[in-house]
């Protein structure tokens, strides 16, 4: 695939056989709905593409993730919900055998998953486990954090549900399980392996569980959901309802680039137009932008709308591309 925006000339949700979607900025804003995310997701299904919801979070159960989307109007059943601690617990399976000992630090979600894969779960050091899991748990406290740097200190491998530095609440971001990770890295100087987004084992244990051949990952965060779309090698889809904004997806690297770019979960609904270029200017629907001595240049027809945000993205991608540095400070928040 490329590293710019991709053309379908039919709805996506018509061109692709799973959908890997994210929760929180995607399917729901915290406990609360995001608006035409149920009734595009119902309307996607009826047109026969399969949902799958997976998540960083490791501390809840799938049945808790299931419960909370029924009860906003996506029905749900927990085998349509990969969360990182199940990823986690398949990545222990890939070196470690059955009844291994494993200290798990974290929430009652990542001890279900890794004493589901055939582990035997201790709480501490000086039980000689083998891994350390760990995923974010609100209760942690610094007592766990020692006891899981005890035990990698002392060989144990350690292997992280996922490595967001940051979580959403309602008051603002928080430290994720990436911050807590970097603390016991910190004190051991031993990076762990990952289960979750970014890394694509997560999107590559869901395709398989469902045995898909044409998956589209759905996110709101570049690097996390987006970046392990890459990584997978599945096509993504950028919906602007979450944590990175149009203007982020602008200035994004390679790596972080959305195959496709929608303003919310009805983009599922509809084909997708890529930029051509004209002239100077590259050009999506009834607007265009351009990059000209390293700032990005808008034209000032037509509304503001997602194909402002498509021909942005696209110029300021190319120009990357062909060594051009775009200056941050021209490029205006978007709105689509």
């Amino acid at each position: 695939m490329s590293a710019g925006l991709e053309a379908c000339d039919i709805p996506l949700a018509e061109a692709y056989d799973l959908a890997l979607v994210d929760l929180d900025g995607v399917a729901y804003q915290g406990h609360l709905p995001i608006d035409h995310a149920a009734a595009s997701l119902g309307s996607a299904r009826a047109t026969g593409l399969q949902l799958l919801f997976v998540t960083n979070n490791a501390s809840r159960e799938p049945e808790e993730v299931s419960g909370q989307l029924s009860d906003l109007d996506i029905p749900t059943s927990p085998d349509e919900v990969m969360t990182a601690a199940q990823a986690c617990a398949s990545l222990l399976s890939s070196r470690l055998a059955p009844g291994a000992r494993v200290l798990v630090v974290g929430g009652r979600g990542l001890v279900t998953a890794v004493r589901e894969a055939g582990f035997e779960v201790v709480g501490s050091a000086d039980d000689a486990p083998d891994a350390v899991a760990q995923g974010f748990a609100p209760e942690l406290a610094w007592a766990d954090l020692a006891e899981a740097a005890y035990a990698v200190a002392g060989g144990a491998w350690h292997v992280a549900s996922n490595r967001d530095m940051s979580l959403p609440t309602a008051r603002g971001f928080a430290p994720g399980n990436g911050a807590l990770v970097a603390a016991v890295v910190a004190a051991t100087g031993i990076e762990p392996d990952s289960a979750g987004k970014p890394s694509p084992t997560m999107y590559r244990l869901a395709v398989d569980r469902v045995g898909a051949e044409r998956p589209l990952v759905i996110g709101d965060r570049l690097d996390t959901d987006l970046a392990g779309a890459r990584a997978a090698g599945y096509a993504g889809l950028h919906v602007l309802t979450g944590v990175s904004s149009a203007r982020d997806a602008v200035l994004a690297e390679p790596g972080l680039r959305p195959h496709f770019v929608g303003a919310d979960l009805r983009s599922l609904l509809v084909p997708h137009e890529a930029p051509s270029r004209e002239g100077g200017w590259w050009r999506c629907g009834d607007r265009a932008a351009r990059v000209v001595d390293g700032r990005l240049e808008l034209d000032d027809q037509g509304p503001a709308g997602i194909d402002v945000v498509r021909a942005a993205c696209t110029a300021a991608w190319s120009a990357a591309d062909d060594g051009e540095q775009v200056a941050a400070n021209s490029v205006p928040e978007l709105t689509a």
